[in-house]
């Protein structure tokens, strides 16, 4: 034997476990066969016998009775349900569909259950009737639980393995398959192990609970929007951090049914807390930032802001990790939470939308300064953004200083709310009216001027070379 051969000792022990894992296949494998060929033989007995005729012949009449009566239970369905608001719901718009698609197959099954006990009395067997009874409630249940599952991917997944499962129970070979695929395990090391049915099990019971937690998230938050006692920035934040909430309770859960031990995640949360240190760090501090924004209710939706960074316009949505804003321009950008608590933030709409504005122009020197200012007065009157309401901000025009070439002016206006968001176009709009203003009473605007003197020499420069 070289030095490089494995230890007896470590191939013995892998090898035992290969052929129990064998024979267990072995014996599966043989189990299923034996149910299988006693359930055909019985199906075959009875499909030739006047019980199998009886059966069929009940099968076909429960389809058709339900079939008869699926039009009054999907009228009754529609007079339940008229009542319900239409707008804003689209759960309920699915489960009254879904309602709809399922009323004759419901009432074909129901038919169908009834008449076992009724075939029972009589001593006729049943097993066909049973079969397919059982085959439409799967078909049922499958068929309505898919439909509230939007996407088409998984919902043909959970179609594929409930149909599989819900075919071994009525086979009566669920019993077999869970015993095999739990005899199969995985070893992990420290002779702990995990089977393939636990594996299987927890991936199952987490995707149910993870669609679960996410379609109860989103009928909460559609609660939370039509809530008028809520801001919509309260609301957006907080149904967020409530479908995160549930997220996280449906993983835990999961893991605790499927049988993991819990203590072993001590580790990772150790690694999660060294993510956090390292690479997410940013990110958890984006999202203490937005608690922070939500509780301090310095900023909400629909306010506009002007940043540090140059970014100027109305908050859309305040999200956990970062906040929407809107530009004039209709251009959507992404802000980290983190800049509206560490940087400047002017928020021209925190206690009221008014504001005051100051335009300034000039005029030549010499111009009435009177005239300049009734003349301003009404550039800014017709101008549709000044505020006329209240008396205490009236429009008002300031002399603040003699320039180079011109009187310096600034016409001093209040504007209404509806102008805070649009800076750009009400700049424009009172600087076109002062221009057509000055204009019509014949005010000179000046431009700059440069006077020259040049002052002759007192002695003439003699240019003579010696």
């Amino acid at each position: 034997m070289t030095d490089d051969a494995p230890p007896t000792d470590k191939i013995e022990p892998a090898t035992e476990e290969i052929e129990r894992d064998l024979e267990a296949a072995g014996e599966f494998f043989i189990t299923l066969k034996v149910h299988a060929l006693t359930l055909f033989e019985r199906l075959a007995d009875q499909l030739g016998s006047a019980s199998g005729l009886y059966q069929a012949a009940a099968i076909a009449a429960a389809l058709f009775l339900g079939w008869a009566l699926g039009r009054p239970l999907r009228a009754s369905i529609d007079r339940l349900l008229q009542g319900a608001p239409e707008e804003g719901h689209a759960e309920a718009d699915q489960f009254e569909s879904a309602l709809r698609s399922l009323a004759a197959p419901f009432a074909a099954t129901i038919i169908l259950w009834l008449a076992v006990p009724i075939f029972q009395g009589f001593g006729l067997s049943v097993s066909l009737m049973r079969i397919a009874a059982s085959l439409i409630t799967a078909w049922i249940i499958i068929r309505f639980v898919a439909s509230f599952v939007r996407d088409p991917f998984w919902s043909r997944t959970f179609a594929l393995f409930a149909w599989i499962a819900a075919a071994l129970n009525i086979l009566r070979l669920l019993g077999p398959t869970i015993d095999f695929l739990d005899s199969l395990r995985i070893p992990l090391g420290g002779g702990n192990a995990v089977s393939i049915f636990d594996i299987l099990w927890a991936a199952a019971l987490a995707t149910m609970l993870l669609w679960s937690a996410s379609f109860a998230a989103r009928i909460i938050r559609q609660r939370l929007n039509n809530s008028t006692k809520l801001t919509p920035s309260v609301r957006g934040l907080l149904g967020q951090l409530i479908q995160i909430g549930l997220i996280a309770g449906a993983i835990l859960l999961a893991l605790s049914i499927a049988r993991v031990n819990l203590t072993g995640l001590a580790v990772l949360t150790g690694a999660i807390g060294v993510g956090i240190g390292f690479g997410l760090q940013s990110i958890f501090q984006n999202f203490i930032a937005g608690i922070i924004i939500l509780l301090e209710k310095t900023l909400k939706v629909g306010d506009f802001v002007d940043l540090e960074s140059g970014i100027t316009g109305e908050v859309r949505e305040i999200n956990v990790r970062s906040t929407l804003v809107t530009t004039n321009d209709n251009v959507d950008i992404l802000v980290p939470n983190a800049e509206f608590i560490s940087k400047r933030v002017t928020n021209w709409t925190l206690r009221e939308a008014y504001r005051r504005l100051r335009i300034p122009f000039g005029v030549a020197y010499g111009t009435d300064k009177e005239l300049v200012k009734k003349a301003a007065l009404e550039a800014g009157c017709a101008v549709p953004y000044t505020l006329t309401t209240n008396p205490k901000r009236k429009p008002d025009v300031w002399l603040v200083g003699f320039g180079e070439s011109s009187l310096d002016f600034e016409l001093v206006v209040w504007l209404t709310d509806d102008a805070v968001s649009r800076p750009g176009a009400v700049n424009a709009a009172y600087n076109w009216e002062i221009e057509t203003a000055l204009g019509k009473y014949g005010i000179e605007i000046p431009f700059p001027q440069r006077d020259l003197h040049i002052i002759p020499p007192k002695a003439p420069i003699d240019q003579s070379v010696d």
